[in-house]
């Protein structure tokens, strides 16, 4: 989850952190493989891959974690309760234009939503500058169809950086460019919401990433320029960027695996709370059509499924899809670590004595 590309569509803009339209060095070296890395598919032939540093976007991430290293210091040093609240609030509307924007709607169809909503998302999604939404979803296709894989943007087999960060950081595997061209993106291209963004994202992302979240506690309330420079905007999207990059790489290493033990997508509360619910990985890989990502039953832990829960009431947010108990136990069963505790149900391992105790029971069995 994050910027890149596989193929951009004729007349859409390329944008910043893409690498350029030439193809990555593929060397035939009698059919040699480089370490670590193999072919998927016979019909491809055999080639040594040749890792690429793009230095252009390296500097550019130097420069993004310097500067949110100085911001955060300035969030407390000097910067006022309002801009750090600022930036908190941005954070939250450009993590929920990916979550429920990008990913859920778009890249997953777990939902559909009506044109105020998905103009929100839009926007939010903009103001996190992620790439379009037509660019991430097609990466995050990729990703499930081929994950773990040398045709996954972010093969979590690569290592924790390359997953984390490093594949944005070099050009694409040869075999993202090959399969890529087979996912089926015809759903975005029919989409005016899609296709806007698309058209004039070059125009739209300066301002709604960096011009109005600069800009505003300055004017609004009397901010310095650097403090709202570093601090709402530097800080803040860089914060931002990292959350999103915590479910392709932590999420992909470390925690229960209770729905699928033969997949690496894990469940992490910790990338869960920091990626508004994105962190249960392991569930969302094995269903990814539903719509909560989680078999969660509250919103502690997923604050998107919450956001589409509220539109859903309001009627902007429709034709919800889930996954059935009964569905949900048989994969457990057949494929889980053995870690599922019916969750958030009465076998729940933090369910308190207290609340055991007090609990009614109707038609009690007397045996056991």
């Amino acid at each position: 989850m994050a910027p890149n590309m596989t193929k951009r569509p004729v007349g859409a803009p390329s944008v910043l952190f893409n690498e350029d339209d030439s193809e990555p060095s593929v060397v035939d070296e009698g059919n040699q493989i480089a370490e670590g890395e193999t072919v998927e598919n016979n019909k491809y032939k055999p080639y040594r891959y040749q890792r690429q540093i793009v230095w252009r976007n390296v500097a550019l991430f130097v420069y993004l974690h310097i500067a949110a290293l100085y911001g955060a210091y300035l969030m407390f040093a000097s910067a006022k309760i309002a801009t750090s609240i600022w930036a908190i609030l941005l954070y939250q509307m450009s993590g929920l234009g990916i979550t429920a924007g990008a990913h859920r709607l778009w890249a997953h169809r777990s939902y559909k939503g009506k044109l105020p909503l998905r103009i929100i998302l839009m926007i939010f999604n903009t103001i996190a500058f992620e790439n379009h939404i037509y660019e991430w979803a097609r990466d995050h296709r990729m990703h499930h169809k081929y994950s773990e894989t040398n045709a996954d943007p972010h093969n979590a087999k690569r290592g924790f950086f390359f997953s984390h960060v490093g594949w944005l950081l070099c050009r694409k595997h040869p075999e993202i460019k090959e399969k890529g061209r087979g996912i089926d993106m015809s759903d975005l291209e029919r989409d005016p919401v899609v296709v806007f963004q698309m058209t004039y994202y070059l125009l739209l992302m300066p301002v709604l990433c960096f011009l109005i979240p600069t800009c505003v506690p300055v004017f609004m309330w009397g901010e310095t320029w650097s403090n709202s420079w570093f601090v709402a905007t530097m800080f803040r999207y860089t914060f931002t960027l990292n959350m999103t990059w915590l479910v392709n790489s932590a999420a992909h290493m470390w925690g229960d695996r209770p729905y699928d033990k033969f997949i690496n997508p894990s469940e992490n509360i910790g990338v869960a709370l920091g990626a508004l619910g994105e962190g249960w990985h392991n569930y969302h890989h094995v269903f990814p059509w539903d719509y909560k990502a989680a078999e969660l039953g509250n919103y502690r832990a997923n604050l998107t499924t919450g956001f589409i829960d509220f539109f859903s009431k309001v009627g902007w947010a429709y034709d919800l899809k889930t996954v059935s108990t009964d569905m949900i136990r048989k994969r457990v069963d057949r494929t889980g670590d053995g870690t599922h505790s019916s969750i958030w149900g009465w076998e729940d391992k933090e369910l308190s004595p207290e609340d055991r105790e007090e609990a009614v029971i109707i038609n009690r069995s007397l045996v056991g």
